[in-house]
């Protein structure tokens, strides 16, 4: 089944994830447009995909509408969108910085707020489009010294199912991704004797698609991924 899509926008762009669902977009004939703070770091991923690229902070709300005015005269108007950034620190709520998690909250949450806003405005008047945002463990269970992780996640999480109530009747498809476990890099991977124990970037991709190619009649609003070893 091909993707009734055209075009798609990655805000949060990097290796991982958000690269493997580039590839798997751009493979299905989607025009892609990656954006980030640091573009720079997106040049062999654009070259690869003939992704466009934009450097963008997505807790401004000014520089999220001009990257979507931007991404519109240069790849046209996108009907997929993912939010794939997050603010990720650590540390005892006695101690942590609280300007610091601020920062973190506006990054998983606030941003994905604004990035879903200027995407709806775009999708609203065609009734076609999907919205996808990158959640985690930490979406639906607060660890201990990663306090502002889960605010800003279950705040993610939120948004994604009022979303999906309020934009399911008029054509548009929210659907947010539970990665629960720690996803395999060049960096992390697997041991020899735990084979599978991580999520694989493209497996992940593939679920990914999997959803933007559900009918209508029966759409996911969430889906929870683990590797096969993960506990429950």
């Amino acid at each position: 089944m091909t993707l009734p899509y055209r075009t798609a926008l990655i805000v949060g762009a990097g290796p991982g994830i958000s690269a493997s669902v580039a590839r798997r977009l751009a493979g299905a004939g989607l025009k892609v447009g990656l954006a980030s703070r640091d573009i720079d770091k997106l040049a062999a991923l654009a070259e690869e995909t003939g992704a466009a690229r934009y450097a963008v902070d997505a807790t401004d709300a000014a520089a999220v509408a001009d990257l979507f005015a931007r991404a519109d005269a240069e790849i046209g108007a996108p009907d997929v969108v993912l939010y794939n950034a997050s603010g990720r620190i650590r540390g005892p709520i006695a101690d942590i910085d609280p300007e610091a998690v601020r920062q973190a909250i506006a990054v998983s949450a606030f941003g994905g707020f604004l990035v879903m806003q200027q995407a709806v405005r775009r999708m609203l008047p065609h009734r076609l489009g999907a919205i996808l945002l990158t959640g985690a463990s930490a979406s639906v269970k607060g660890y201990a010294n990663s306090s502002a992780f889960a605010m800003g996640k279950f705040a993610l999480r939120g948004l994604a199912q009022s979303a999906a109530r309020e934009l399911a009747p008029q054509g548009i498809h929210v659907a947010h991704f539970v990665i629960d476990g720690g996803v395999r890099s060049e960096h992390r991977a697997d041991p020899d004797d735990r084979p599978d124990s991580s999520l694989d970037p493209d497996a992940i991709a593939q679920s990914y698609l999997d959803v933007l190619r559900q009918p209508r009649s029966a759409w996911s609003w969430e889906i929870e991924l683990r590797p096969w070893l993960e506990h429950f």
